[in-house]
């Protein structure tokens, strides 16, 4: 199965360790993404969350632009937008930091 980097990112922050997963299909939403990267996170951390909440509260987030996604150096900007993933794909979380003052 082709295998996509995940990784998570902060503006001004050095870069956190990034995820190897799997991939069965070349076509997701955003949406459905979103939701596999905050079941891995959960499921990586050992945390007990609902990872259901979880998921709504980072599709709000986004919303909110809160933080960017990146696949592959393109931004998706749709959560019905369908992402074309490959193998050796990346898909970089940007969480964006707002401006002092502004």
């Amino acid at each position: 199965m082709p295998l996509i980097t995940v990784t998570d990112e902060v503006v001004g922050a050095p870069s956190r360790p990034a995820w190897t997963v799997e991939i069965l299909e070349e076509e997701v939403r955003l949406d459905e993404l979103i939701r596999r990267r905050v079941f891995l996170e959960i499921a990586e951390s050992g945390v007990d969350a609902d990872p259901e909440e979880r998921t709504r509260t980072t599709l709000d987030a986004f919303g909110r632009n809160a933080f960017v996604v990146l696949v592959d150096d393109r931004q998706v900007t749709a959560l019905d937008e369908k992402v074309r993933l490959h193998a050796g794909s990346r898909v970089t979380f940007l969480k964006l930091v707002p401006l002092v003052g502004g």
